[in-house]
């Protein structure tokens, strides 16, 4: 019986995301993996193929994808804007890490929201037979950016903190305490605000992290009210020039107070540089991804 509401759904990716979509076929017999010829033209612009394009019509079609930098985000929304027209019975788009997430405010006139321009684009996505594309976003920076879409998507923001969790009930001395972070001017100031991490070993749990800066603020503030030990959850770790290096074990820097450091594999690029390095583990969305495909 279960068999009979399961929907067969074919799945395209990014070449990024090539190991996680195996992943995801992996958890699943009702996926398919299908192929792109990701390939360039002398002069760079993108010279791309979908395979088997006749045998996709009338099937669940979904593409994987990573917008890890403006270099491939135009080949990616080249076949995302193609599959829809290929007569498919519905498409979704799996778009784990939104990237502009965190420029979704306007300080001052003459600032530009890119989480807005990014989200006008993917509305645009041209509906199937099924109808209006399925968006499948994970911890979204601000759950408010869900207004940036039009009608002619429809966002689903899911999360990994069941990944969290899960690993957490094999830690039993992990405990909550809130922090919360102001900013003045150029400076992160992180204060206790809720907890007392005296003794514990506590976990700080944030949607991202690029220079990592804020997190070991806080783990800084933590181990100065007695933490005994200290570790971070991010879903989505960019990670922009190596910034990762501050945290792994094998450097002499302070920051091995970090005892584990858990992300996704939001971001494929990040996950292959940092590789096995402690104190990283990766949580990953497959599963959540394969569930997903399935609403």
């Amino acid at each position: 019986m279960e068999k009979a509401n399961k929907k067969q759904v074919l799945l395209f990716y990014c070449v990024e995301a090539e190991a996680v979509a195996h992943k995801v076929a992996a958890e699943s017999p009702f996926i398919t993996l299908q192929s792109i010829n990701w390939r360039s033209f002398d002069d760079g612009f993108p010279n791309l193929f979908i395979n088997n394009a006749q045998e996709i019509r009338g099937q669940h079609v979904a593409f994987l994808a990573s917008f890890s930098s403006p270099a491939v985000i135009f080949e990616q929304l080249s076949v995302i804007f193609a599959l829809p027209r290929l007569f498919v019975a519905s498409f979704t788009l799996v778009l784990p890490f939104f990237p502009t997430g965190s420029f979704e405010r306007m300080e001052e006139e003459g600032d530009v929201a890119t989480a807005f321009t990014m989200a006008r684009i993917l509305s645009n996505i041209p509906i199937s037979r099924g109808g209006p594309t399925s968006l499948v976003i994970y911890d979204i920076h601000a759950l408010q950016e869900r207004f940036y879409f039009s009608d002619h998507v429809l966002p689903c923001f899911e999360t990994g903190i069941p990944l969290l969790k899960q690993r957490l009930h094999q830690l039993l001395d992990a405990d909550r305490v809130i922090c919360t972070k102001v900013r003045e001017g150029n400076k992160r100031i992180v204060r206790l605000k809720e907890g007392n991490p005296a003794g514990c070993h506590v976990v700080i749990v944030d949607d991202l992290v690029q220079s990592g800066g804020t997190l070991i603020e806080c783990q800084k503030v933590l181990a100065a009210h007695g933490a005994a030990k200290v570790s971070a959850y991010v879903t989505h770790a960019v990670f922009p020039k190596h910034s990762y290096e501050r945290f792994t074990h094998e450097d002499d820097g302070s920051e091995k107070a970090f005892t584990y450091f858990w992300i996704t594999d939001s971001c494929p690029l990040t996950v292959k540089a940092i590789g096995n390095r402690a104190p990283f583990e990766v949580l990953s969305l497959a599963g959540s991804i394969a569930d997903a495909l399935q609403i």
